[in-house]
């Protein structure tokens, strides 16, 4: 029991708290979905904590890629999860972030500048993958991208791609600017209208914090600003919802240019 008590203290520590996932370089994922998708991507998968109810094909999917699985009473995964409802299984997983050369060769990136809310990060990279992005950056100054809102608001995605996590924005956009990509910044209102600019080639795009934008230092590293015009009273879209705006109209672009000429 004193056994099963510490292993359910550890969980509601790496939930809880950045310090505890950075030292142990774990980070909690819950809910059928996200651990479903970590176990289809091959990610080593630590344990996979059960509460009654807890799907048992996914549970045999867990200890045949070799996770050690417990399963807790019930109420007990309510006193670690984030969410009012929880799903009834919660995973911890190795991190899975790359380093920035791993990303040297990719044709399309997103990074985030200042990016705070968990939600937003997570729909970010929902976005980006599912437009076939090679690669997020989340820059010093943005949410953890293992902060378990993070991690399920991306729904899976995490585990689908490359994702850096830290570094220096103006270090980041040196170097992606080195690389060949054309750093696109997004802005409310003066930029170029977002469909009007060539998303075919290597391009980097930038998105910066929820309320204040992308900060003045980035200004002079980057290679133009585009803007999502809005019809509405609204003066601009959350980050979340413009990156999947800007992340599939890079990939409208690209399937255009790579259709047969004549085909419709």
């Amino acid at each position: 029991m004193a056994y099963r008590h510490q292993k359910v203290q550890r969980l509601r520590r790496l939930a809880g708290r950045t310090s505890a996932r950075r030292a142990e370089r774990v980070f909690v994922a819950e809910g059928v979905k996200v651990v479903s998708e970590a176990l289809a991507a091959g990610v080593p998968i630590e344990a996979v904590f059960a509460a009654p109810g807890a799907p048992a094909d996914l549970l045999d999917r867990a200890v045949e890629a070799g996770a050690r699985v417990h399963d807790l009473a019930p109420g007990v995964i309510e006193r670690v999860a984030g969410t009012v409802t929880p799903q009834p299984v919660i995973a911890t997983v190795p991190y899975v972030d790359v380093e920035l050369d791993a990303l040297r060769g990719a044709d399309l990136v997103v990074v985030c500048v200042d990016v705070r809310d968990p939600g937003n990060a997570g729909t970010v990279l929902r976005s980006a993958e599912a437009a076939g992005a090679g690669g997020i950056i989340c820059c010093d100054g943005c949410v953890d991208v293992y902060n378990p809102k993070t991690v399920r608001a991306s729904a899976g995605s995490l585990f689908h791609v490359p994702v850096v996590n830290g570094g220096d924005p103006a270090d980041v956009l040196r170097r992606l600017g080195e690389w060949g990509l054309r750093r696109l910044g997004a802005v409310a209102g003066r930029g170029s209208d977002y469909t009007a600019a060539d998303l075919v080639g290597p391009t980097a795009l930038v998105l910066g914090n929820e309320a204040c934008g992308l900060p003045d230092s980035t200004a002079a590293l980057l290679d133009g600003e585009i803007t999502i015009p809005m019809t509405g009273r609204a003066e601009s879209l959350n980050v979340g919802m413009a990156a999947a705006v800007l992340c599939f109209e890079a990939a409208r672009q690209r399937r255009a240019r790579r259709q047969p000429a004549g085909a419709t």
